[in-house]
C-alpha cells in the first residue's frame, strides 16, 4: 500500500452505500415540500430561501460524496463523476483534479472561514438589515410582496431610523434600498469581505452552507447537509425578525422593534453562533486534509 493511501480511510461497498442512502433520505425530508411548492408554482419566504437564493440545486444536495481521502470499494467511476479516478483497492476522489479546476476559490473560501472564525462575535444588529431591505418602499414594491408587512411604512422607516444599522455583510447589504446605505455603519463589498465578516452575524453562518457546497466534493456531504440543517433555522429567525407578518405559516415574529424583541433576537443569534463555530472548524479541517494549506 502507498503511503498516501495509508492516510486514507477504505469503505466497504456495505458501508459507503449505507451512508449514501441516510444521506438521501434526511435530504429528501427537506426537498419533498420544496418540489411539491415548485410543482405548483406556491412560494414560501421561509423555507424557499436556501433553494432560490443560493445556486446548489436539489439534485446536487442529494448527490453524496465522501469527501477527500476515502476509498470506496466496488463502486463505478460512472456514480460518482469526473472528479473520481479508480485506484486499488477501490475509487477514490481526485482532489488534485478538483484543485486545479476551483483555481483560487478555494484559497479565498479558506481565507474567509479562518478570519472570521478568528474574530469576536457581535450580536447587535438585531436583524435590521431585513428592515433595511424594505426601508422607504411600499408593499407592492418588497421582495415578498404576497406577505403583509406587520407595520405600516412610516412605522417600517422608524424602526429603521430609530436604530443604528451595522451590517457587516455583504450579501445582505446588497439588498438594501438605496435610501437605507447610508444609515448603514459600514458600507462592505465583495473586496472587503473577509476583513468584515464576524461569526454572531446570522447570514454569516447561513452561509456556512454556501461554502460547504462550493467545497464539495472536498468536504463530505453530510458536512454539506449538516451546514444546510443549521441553515434553515437561521433564516426562520431571521424572517421572524423581518418586518414581514408570517404568522399564517406558523412563524410568530420576533418583534425587534421592542426591547423584549432585541433581547430573544439576540439570545438566539449567540446560539446560532455557538452552534454555527464547531461547523466552521469541520470546514477548515476538512479543508485542511484535503488541500493542505
Amino acid at each position: 500500500m502507498t503511503a498516501a493511501l495509508a492516510r486514507t480511510v477504505v469503505l466497504d461497498a456495505a458501508d459507503w452505500r449505507a451512508r449514501r442512502q441516510a444521506h438521501q433520505e434526511r435530504v429528501d425530508e427537506w426537498l419533498a415540500p420544496h418540489l411539491a411548492r415548485r410543482g405548483t408554482g406556491t412560494r414560501h419566504p421561509v423555507q424557499d430561501f436556501l433553494f432560490t437564493y443560493y445556486s446548489h440545486r436539489p439534485a446536487q444536495l442529494r448527490r453524496w460524496h465522501p469527501g477527500a481521502g476515502v476509498v470506496l470499494r466496488d463502486a463505478e467511476p460512472a456514480e460518482f463523476g469526473r472528479d473520481y479516478r479508480v485506484e486499488d483497492p477501490g475509487l477514490t476522489l481526485d482532489t488534485e483534479a478538483v484543485r486545479a479546476r476551483r483555481g483560487d476559490s478555494v484559497e479565498w473560501i479558506r481565507t474567509l472561514l479562518t478570519r472570521t472564525a478568528g474574530r469576536a462575535g457581535q450580536f447587535g444588529c438585531f436583524g435590521m438589515h431585513e428592515w433595511a431591505m424594505v426601508y422607504r418602499q411600499t408593499q407592492a414594491e418588497v421582495r415578498h410582496d404576497a406577505w403583509p408587512l406587520r407595520l405600516d411604512p412610516e412605522q417600517t422607516a422608524r424602526v429603521v431610523e430609530d436604530n443604528r444599522i451595522r451590517c457587516s455583510h455583504f450579501d445582505a447589504y446588497r439588498f438594501f434600498t438605496a435610501p437605507a446605505r447610508p444609515l448603514n455603519l459600514l458600507a462592505p463589498t465583495r473586496e472587503t469581505q473577509h476583513d468584515n465578516e464576524q461569526p454572531g452575524c446570522l447570514h454569516a453562518n447561513m452561509d456556512l452552507y454556501k461554502w460547504a457546497y462550493k467545497l464539495s466534493p472536498l468536504v463530505p456531504s453530510e458536512l454539506v447537509a449538516d451546514a444546510f440543517a443549521l441553515a434553515r433555522e437561521i433564516r426562520t429567525l431571521d424572517m421572524r425578525a423581518s418586518p414581514y407578518d408570517l404568522a399564517a405559516l406558523g412563524h410568530p415574529p420576533v418583534r425587534v422593534e421592542t426591547p423584549e424583541g432585541r433581547a430573544e433576537y439576540a439570545a438566539a443569534q449567540r446560539g446560532f453562533a455557538d452552534r454555527a463555530a464547531p461547523l466552521r472548524s469541520r470546514l477548515l479541517a476538512a479543508l485542511a486534509a484535503a488541500v493542505p494549506g
